[in-house]
């Protein structure tokens, strides 16, 4: 596995150049989500790549039992502070089957997918999630719409934030959407590198198409509205176990 992707999901800098992904924000995405598939109280939920569990936290105070997987042990040190009886979080690589014909709805929110650099990884990822549900469980993947992220790149851009300058660069490389970050820090320099794989609709379907999910609603946005592949930001697709 890419080692950069434990060294930067785990970093403190990663949290500070992402916090303007508020929780009013996710908790719009979680409500609606409730409601479009109808999912009962008593329902099981895992969170794929929960970082430090701010969806997972969010659900379980809705009455739901979660589990949120992470591969990196320092965002899940910091989420276990928020375990309860119907919270748990474990440091799991989502490739690896967690659990069996188990869970209710599965999620993968905020592009938490596509950080394999080959296809067969991230595929192994959807079938391990699709052998954690139940049949007739929901898979909820929120993805980028690359081909909107692609023609609006920022190529390049510096910035502070809570008094640390950063310098992201993006690129394309090998279909991979590639930053370059580096981080001035009291003085000190630290560079990081995240990339992802600019997947498109068909790709993210036949994924769900080899691995027994079908996909029931294609949507744009945390308002649910249609997906439009020129002007939806987002990418969600919701699949249906078979």
């Amino acid at each position: 596995m890419a080692g950069w992707i434990q060294d930067w999901f785990g970093s403190e800098y990663y949290s500070l150049l992402y916090k303007h992904r508020n929780c009013d924000e996710a908790q719009l995405l979680l409500d609606n989500l409730i409601g479009l598939l109808k999912l009962p109280a008593e329902s099981r939920v895992l969170d794929c790549g929960c970082g430090r569990g701010r969806h997972s936290i969010y659900l379980s105070e809705k009455g739901f039992d979660v589990a949120g997987i992470d591969i990196s042990e320092k965002n899940i040190a910091e989420a276990k502070k928020s375990e309860k009886k119907n919270l748990t979080f474990y440091v799991h690589d989502k490739r690896n089957l967690f659990r069996v014909n188990y869970y209710d709805l599965a999620l993968s929110l905020f592009t938490s997918f596509g950080y394999f650099e080959k296809d067969a990884e991230n595929n192994k990822a959807v079938k391990s999630i699709s052998g954690s549900l139940k049949k007739g469980g929901w898979f909820v993947l929120d993805f980028m719409n690359s081909l909107r992220e692609v023609k609006n790149l920022i190529k390049e851009e510096t910035f502070a934030c809570s008094g640390v300058n950063f310098s992201v660069k993006r690129f394309l490389e090998n279909e991979l959407i590639v930053k370059e970050i580096q981080v001035e820090d009291k003085g000190k320099i630290f560079s990081f590198r995240e990339s992802v794989k600019a997947y498109k609709q068909a790709d993210l379907e036949n994924f769900f198409g080899q691995n027994g999910l079908e996909v029931l609603h294609l949507l744009g946005d945390y308002n649910l509205n249609k997906f439009d592949e020129e002007k939806s930001e987002r990418l969600i697709l919701i699949g249906k176990k078979k």
